[in-house]
C-alpha cells in the first residue's frame, strides 16, 4: 500500500475507535451527550447499553482496518472500507442526519476509492 492508502485508512480507523469511546464510555457524559445531540441525560441512561453495542461495532470496524495495515493487505482494507461505507450510509439514512454521512462515509469513501485506484 502506498503512503496516500495508509494515512487514509488510518483516519477512517481513528475516527472509529474515537466513535468506540463515544458510545462505550461517554455515551451519558456531557461529551457524548452533545456530541450524539441526545434529547437528555435520562435518555443517554436508558440507552447506554445499546449506545455500548454501536461502540463495539466501530471497534470491530477499527480494528479490522488496523489488521489490513499490520498485514498490508489491501483486500482486507477494501472489505473493511466497504463495511464502513455501508454502515454510515444507513446510519444517516436511519437516523436522518446528514452530517453522519458526512463524517463517517465521506473519508470511508475517499479511501475506498483510492485503495480501488492502487488495487486495479
Amino acid at each position: 500500500m502506498n503512503t496516500l492508502t495508509i494515512i487514509l485508512i488510518i483516519i477512517v480507523a481513528l475516527e472509529h475507535l474515537y466513535f468506540l469511546v463515544l458510545e462505550m464510555f461517554l455515551w451519558t457524559k456531557p461529551r457524548g451527550i452533545k456530541a450524539f445531540g441526545l434529547k437528555s441525560k435520562e435518555f443517554a441512561e436508558e440507552t447506554k447499553v445499546l449506545a455500548a453495542n454501536q461502540g463495539l461495532y466501530n471497534g470491530f470496524l477499527a480494528a479490522g482496518l488496523i489488521y489490513s495495515l499490520l498485514k498490508n493487505n489491501i483486500e482486507v482494507a477494501i472489505l473493511f472500507l466497504f463495511f464502513v461505507t455501508i454502515a454510515g450510509i444507513y446510519g444517516s439514512y436511519s437516523t436522518k442526519k446528514i452530517k453522519l454521512f458526512y463524517v463517517q462515509t465521506v473519508p470511508a469513501i475517499i479511501a475506498l476509492t483510492i485503495c480501488f485506484l492502487q488495487y486495479f
